[in-house]
């Protein structure tokens, strides 16, 4: 019979039998107050008295058995109680380690326990008021009425053990720690830190990307017991559980990258000789973190809480990011942007831009949820002042040529070194690698403060290169020596007429290096003349070359030109023996200008000597190989450099002497 229509049955026995005690107590009273009228009515009562006898029986007969039913359903609950008395001793007895059997058990414990639940007050209820309809109506027999007190009595028993299963310390709350227990072993007995090394960047390695961090049967367990403890609403020891374990673990990887220069300060950073180390590493370190860290940290946590909310598991991922180290990694790209100013600063900012440039596709994928945002701001922030940085410097640049002007040119005369950085510079600037980004960032720093202007790169370049050209002028007008001046010019328009084929060349067009190759020629034409040109006239004075039926005076004053010549020649090359000449091909053809002037005058005056006076041989101090070779050893850069072109100098050498020694031949057949 169904229980409700059980009840139902009970209640309306219950109210019919009211009613008719009811009729009967006021026959009764209608009876006393109708005196005269009790005789007459005798004969009814008797009769009426007869008819409920079989109603009373008939409603006894109903309510034991109601009472029956319900004991037995209070009996049943204590049957269940006892299944779930045995399943909670498995419960403590068993362990986690067969996961499957004990989510069984406890599935089984839950379904007996919920059942418990649903039923015992009610039918504690029912009893209840069977127990005051009987005591009031007295319609069954003792034995009946003591099965209904026994069976209330044991089920308010139940009814209070049931309270001790859901309080902490109960046998759910107990199997529920076991639970969060085993979560716990099974993720730190299978978190492994990785070996992060920069092979992995390569494309060789790229497939390792998005792999699990855990095996997949690891996965599946930690999933089921999530699920269970969800159901309990036990899920946040488990976070906190989650984000303990694999913070450690992500923590353990990045210090195998040996991140210890992350602890330099701005100040170290300021006065090192060069932080291009220190970036480089951080770039690849910055890359590995991303995408073979984070990113598969990123989908760990995803799979793990699959099934719980999205929310969840990025508030998990964000912890572990955060707590791991990636903050850190971030800052140390902050403290570049806050280096003293230089331009070496601007490259190093824009190494620093490029890697952010390259991972903010993963960067906003994997810290782009709401749980995020103190990396969003932290990375926000750094671009921010990457940007700032790099425009600060990159407009200050002609303003920094400007301010060495006041310095001193080069003792030897040859390329200033702020010449060779800002050519070698400007043509890093124009480069593949860096024109690109530099112009991305000059757009995005324009929108940012609302200008426009075209071409802002190629303008900058003109200015630093106009700045330069004015320090050149002023620093040749700094000599005292109006030859060296001149030399000095003349090696800097070499220098700038060497840059075509350079971006910075292809920037500025041939015009601009056509001049360039001019004045180049135009200032060593004035150098040759200005500081050889007197020497040269030493020899090419009136009456140097003697002929036959001269004096003897006149071979005497031939002698002491020669000589006047060779103290000249020996003081000049003296004063110009650290005189430097970069570009060996303008360096060969300055020496060889200057053998096929000086050698063969020289050697024509050596024949007119020796014509007239055999012995005049002995006073000549040079030779005209050794002349030769005095001078083509002149205006070579340092030791370095002349070492790493040994062989080019011999072939100089070689090529000098053979011209010395064809003229000098030439001299021989002739005497």
């Amino acid at each position: 019979m169904d229980e409700a229509e059980a009840i139902r049955k009970l209640v309306a026995a219950r109210q019919h039998l009211k009613t008719s005690l009811d009729k009967s107590r006021d026959i009764a009273s209608a009876l006393a107050n109708a005196g005269p009228r009790l005789r007459d009515k005798a004969r009814r009562l008797a009769s009426l008295e007869a008819e409920l006898v079989p109603i009373q029986k008939c409603n006894s007969f109903a309510v034991g058995d109601q009472i029956d039913h319900v004991v037995g359903l209070a009996s049943a609950l204590l049957n269940v109680f006892n299944t779930v008395s045995e399943l909670q001793k498995s419960l403590m007895a068993d362990s986690c380690s067969q996961l499957s059997s004990y989510l069984s058990v406890m599935e089984r414990f839950e379904n007996a326990f919920e059942f418990l639940s649903d039923n015992c007050s009610l039918i504690i209820q029912w009893l209840e008021g069977i127990v005051q309809f009987v005591e009031d109506n007295r319609i069954v027999n003792d034995q009946r009425l003591l099965n209904v007190k026994n069976s209330l009595e044991n089920l308010r028993e139940l009814q209070v053990a049931e309270n001790n299963v859901r309080i902490d310390g109960g046998p759910l709350s107990l199997a529920l720690n076991k639970l969060e227990f085993e979560f716990r072993r099974l993720l730190r007995d299978h978190s492994v830190s990785l070996h992060l090394a920069p092979a992995l960047l390569t494309s060789e390695n790229q497939d390792c990307i998005g792999f699990s961090l855990l095996p997949e049967s690891i996965v599946q367990k930690l999933q089921l017991i999530l699920t269970k403890l969800k159901a309990n609403d036990r899920i946040e020891n488990c976070i906190s559980i989650y984000i303990e374990i694999r913070s450690s673990n992500a923590e353990l990887s990045l210090r195998t990258l040996g991140l210890d220069y992350l602890e330099t300060s701005v100040d170290e950073l300021s006065n090192m000789q060069s932080i291009e180390d220190h970036i480089n590493r951080w770039s690849k370190h910055l890359e590995l973190a991303v995408k073979h860290l984070y990113e598969p940290e990123c989908k760990l946590c995803n799979d793990i809480f699959e099934k719980i909310e999205p929310e969840v598991r990025t508030k998990c991922f964000a912890k572990i990011a955060s707590q791991s180290g990636f903050l850190p990694l971030l800052q140390f790209g902050r403290k570049v942007t806050q280096t003293k100013k230089d331009p070496i600063k601007l490259l190093n900012l824009l190494d620093i831009f490029l890697v952010l440039d390259n991972l903010r596709t993963d960067i906003n994928k994997l810290f782009g949820g709401k749980a995020c945002t103190e990396i969003q701001a932290a990375t926000r922030d750094l671009v921010k002042q990457v940007v700032n940085g790099i425009c600060d410097v990159f407009s200050e640049l002609p303003i920094q040529v400007e301010l060495q002007r006041q310095g001193c040119p080069p003792v030897d005369g040859g390329i200033p070194s702020l010449v060779s950085f800002v050519t070698d510079y400007c043509n890093k600037l124009l480069g593949n690698h860096y024109k690109p980004i530099l112009n991305q960032i000059l757009i995005i720093h324009q929108s940012w403060e609302k200008t426009c202007q075209e071409n802002l790169l190629e303008n900058q370049i003109y200015l630093i290169i106009k700045e330069l050209a004015l320090n050149l002028d002023s620093w040749a007008k700094a000599y005292q020596d109006m030859s060296k001046s001149y030399y000095f010019m003349m090696n800097n328009h070499c220098h700038f007429s060497n840059l075509k084929g350079s971006k910075l060349g292809e920037m500025m067009g041939d015009e601009w290096l056509n001049a360039h190759s001019q004045y180049k020629e135009y200032y060593a034409a004035l150098y040759l003349r200005e500081s050889w040109g007197e020497l040269l006239s030493l020899l090419n004075q009136k009456g140097q070359l003697p002929y036959e039926g001269e004096k003897s005076r006149d071979i005497d004053l031939l002698k002491k030109r020669v000589k006047m010549f060779s103290q000249a020649f020996e003081q000049t090359c003296k004063r110009q023996s650290k005189w430097v000449i970069s570009d060996e091909g303008l360096r060969e053809r300055i020496c060889l200008l200057l053998v096929q002037a000086i050698v063969p005058v020289y050697m024509k005056n050596f024949k007119a000597l020796i014509e007239q006076d055999r012995g005049a041989a002995k006073y000549l101090k040079y030779t005209a190989e050794s002349m030769g070779t005095m001078i083509s050893s002149l205006f070579r850069p340092m030791l370095s450099v002349q070492r790493s072109r040994g062989h080019t100098h011999a072939r100089f050498i070689t090529k000098i002497k053979s011209i010395v020694t064809h003229q000098f031949r030439a001299s021989v057949a002739a005497l």
